[in-house]
């Protein structure tokens, strides 16, 4: 077989993954994705040995649960066949290649930058140079927005080409603030250090990243945890979840000028986070999840104390999203405003909410469940029409949904065990994955240990890696007035793309 099937949160030997022609490799992972929404590609990167450059695909069957494997050395110089000119959600991930090894494709339809980085293999290009897409016409406009915006937010440059107040095309640049997030992973040795950086690529989603890195820290070094650590990570991700849709509410009632709902949504946020700093002293939890051990347990008083805010929260909640609902101003902007479509979706390769608000079921706590997920039951929220208004119902039905779940499993808290087992050193010629479900959608963090069991590769990707092509092509045809609700019904993070 040239490739070899893996589960969630399983590390194998770096020999056991298949390699083979490019040629093979090529027909294997296209024809994998082939006429199959339940399977999507959830990382494609390279990384060098010797004089070569080594690709690893891995392609997710959310039908069988497993993650599909496979490799192939190329040359720097190379020119290769592109994966995007049969699928097109393989797209970013071949620029990302390109753009850090100098690997060209003969037929992607979109070879541009990624993120600009330092490890760019041209410096010659840089974001003064960007070579964004213009169309010639005395009847256009062109809209340049950010990347210093007006509000408080990172920094990302938006070129809109508009027919009057209607935008025909909207480019997305980005990368002002690459960090080296993962090449850092490889410099810092010490764990505390890693840890702090999982909690660093999107500081709205410390815990999301911060319990992938932990998986697959634990999966290298072969220690399974006890069942406390898994119970306090479910109830830190649903929080985080919640926190951030509430938020979020919040966020696009203020861009339709709704200032009843801003301000109780944004208000409804607050308790939410103050619990997250009563449990383990930090509202975004920061500090919360390590790997191998529960830094700060959760009790029976701080369940007890969880009911206390679900209690007082859950009523103004519920009252808050009827009142949206009927709201006709409100509804008239968010209603049949930025559509993305099924087949659209399906084709970029969309991932979490970005992806259920059209019908495309995709949600890692269903299809590759880990912690307490599998016992949960869980069904994902499914929304059909692709607008604002999707996006919308889907947070509230997704809070009320871990209100549920939290209520129930707070009813079981588990003893917390006196000893804790040292986590060891990573198995050395090792390849790791580990996939979690964000509040935005599917994380996941990749790791490869040399002879020495030292990290070679550590690879991230953010939900908003897959998903900002969506909201390009949610505004389309729509006003330009209509961007802000937009973008924040998609709420997607710079710095997870940036890295």
């Amino acid at each position: 077989m040239n490739y070899i099937a893996i589960e969630n949160n399983q590390t194998i030997p770096v020999v056991a993954i298949p390699e083979v022609s490019y040629n093979e490799f090529f027909v294997l992972n296209t024809e994998l994705l082939a006429n199959s929404p339940e399977r999507h590609c959830v990382t494609y990167f390279g990384y060098p040995v010797g004089n070569e450059i080594k690709l690893v695909c891995c392609i997710a069957d959310d039908s069988a649960h497993k993650i599909f494997v496979s490799s192939s050395r190329v040359k720097p110089s190379a020119s290769l066949d592109s994966f995007t000119a049969v699928n097109f959600c393989f797209e970013k991930f071949e620029r990302e290649i390109h753009e850090n090894f100098g690997i060209g494709y003969k037929d992607h339809p979109w070879l541009k930058p990624v993120r600009y980085s330092q490890s760019r293999a041209d410096h010659s290009k840089t974001l003064a140079n960007y070579p964004f897409f213009a169309i010639e016409s005395d009847e256009l406009h062109e809209v340049g927005v950010g990347p210093i915006h007006a509000g408080v937010i990172e920094p990302g440059h938006f070129r809109f080409i508009c027919n009057g107040e209607q935008i025909l095309h909207l480019e997305i640049q980005l990368g002002y603030q690459h960090r080296g997030i993962e090449k850092q992973f490889i410099e810092k040795k010490k764990l505390l250090q890693r840890a702090t950086l999982a909690e660093s690529i999107a500081g709205d989603t410390v815990v999301g990243h911060t319990v992938a890195f932990s998986q697959v820290w634990e999966s290298l070094c072969g220690i399974g945890v006890s069942h406390d650590i898994g119970y306090a990570r479910t109830i830190a991700l649903e929080l985080e979840r919640m926190a951030v849709h509430t938020g979020d509410l919040s966020a696009i009632c203020t861009d339709v000028a709704y200032q009843l709902g801003s301000s109780v949504y944004g208000r409804l946020r607050t308790p939410l986070i103050n619990f997250m700093q009563e449990w383990g002293g930090n509202r975004l939890s920061k500090g919360l999840i390590r790997p191998g051990r529960n830094q700060f347990p959760f009790t029976h008083e701080l369940a007890n104390r969880l009911v206390q805010v679900f209690d007082a929260f859950e009523p103004d909640f519920l009252e808050m999203n009827r009142q949206l609902k009927q709201l006709p101003s409100a509804l008239s902007r968010f209603e049949r405003t930025g559509v993305v479509s099924y087949d659209d979706v399906l084709s970029i390769g969309t991932v979490g909410m970005a992806a259920r608000m059209s019908g495309l079921s995709r949600d890692i706590r269903m299809s590759h469940p880990y912690t307490l997920y599998a016992g949960l039951n869980h069904e994902p929220v499914i929304k059909h029409h692709g607008d604002v208004y999707s996006r919308v119902q889907i947070r509230m039905q997704e809070v009320s949904q871990s209100i549920y779940y939290l209520r129930e499993i707070v009813k079981n808290v588990p003893e917390i065990p006196e000893n804790t087992p040292s986590i060891g050193s990573p198995k050395p010629n090792a390849f790791a994955l580990s996939l979690v479900e964000g509040w935005r959608g599917e994380i996941c963090h990749c790791a490869v240990t040399d002879d020495k069991g030292e990290l070679i590769i550590y690879k991230v990707k953010d939900p908003s890696f897959h998903n900002w092509l969506a909201l390009a092509l949610a505004v389309r045809n729509n006003e330009i007035s209509d961007f802000p609700v937009c973008n924040k019904s998609f709420n997607l993070s710079y710095a997870g793309h940036d890295l």
